[in-house]
Parts: structure tokens; C-alpha cells; sequence
């Protein structure tokens, strides 16, 4: 059995990333979870300045879009934080990945703890 792995990559417009991540962590994810979306890793880019990403795991293709869809176009998401993450996004790229369902356990296990190792460093920083 195989896992999609969605990686997006956001360009930031400069001087957004920390009011961006702040209302990623704050509101953005919460709200992802509750819907059910599992998310694998998020955060600020460690090579390049005002780039961030999320990466999220899925069974297949269709039930990433049949997600997404429901998620961006809800109630919730449109009168809530869409507007503080989409005004600080220049532009953005999406990677779908295909694991093979044991890379994708020790792999996803080995990004949700480096994604955790970060966000702790980043607090108190």
C-alpha cells in the first residue's frame, strides 16, 4: 500500500514569516486537524528566507482532493484564517510523493519529530 505525501512550498512576501507562522501554528493547523487532514510536517524553510512549508499525508489522490476541497472551501476557513495566510503568500508549488507504505511510516514518523525538534528550537529562539 502506497501514501501521498502533498509538500507545499510557499514564497513569502518579504517580512511575512513570522506573522505567517504565528497564524499557521495559532489557527491554520488546528483547523487542519479537526478536518481531519493529517499533517506531516510545517515551518519556516531552513535554507531559504521567507519560504515555509506543509507537508500532508493522504491514502490517495482522490481523497486529497475530496479534503482540500472540503477544507479551503468551508465555512470555517473562509471567514477564519484564510486571509491572514493567503495576503502573506506570493506564490506557492505543490509535490506530490508516492511512498511505499514502510518508508512512509518511518519517514513520516522521522518528519512529525523533526517538524516538533523545530517549532521547540523556533520557541525559544
Amino acid at each position: 500500500m502506497k501514501k501521498l505525501v502533498e509538500i507545499r512550498t510557499y514564497l513569502l512576501k518579504p517580512g511575512t514569516q513570522t506573522e505567517f507562522h504565528t497564524a499557521m501554528i495559532e489557527q491554520a493547523l488546528p483547523m487542519l486537524h479537526a478536518s481531519g487532514m493529517v499533517v506531516v510536517a510545517f515551518g519556516i524553510s531552513a535554507h531559504e528566507q521567507d519560504t515555509y512549508f506543509l507537508a500532508r499525508a493522504y491514502p490517495d489522490k482522490q481523497a486529497m482532493v475530496a479534503q482540500q476541497n472540503a477544507f479551503y472551501n468551508s465555512k470555517e476557513w473562509q471567514q477564519g484564517p484564510r486571509s491572514l495566510l493567503v495576503d502573506r503568500i506570493d506564490s506557492y508549488l505543490n509535490t506530490l510523493i508516492w511512498l511505499s507504505d514502510s518508508i512512509s511510516k518511518s519517514l513520516l514518523s522521522l518528519l512529525r519529530r523533526l517538524a516538533v525538534l523545530q517549532h521547540s528550537r523556533r520557541l525559544r529562539a
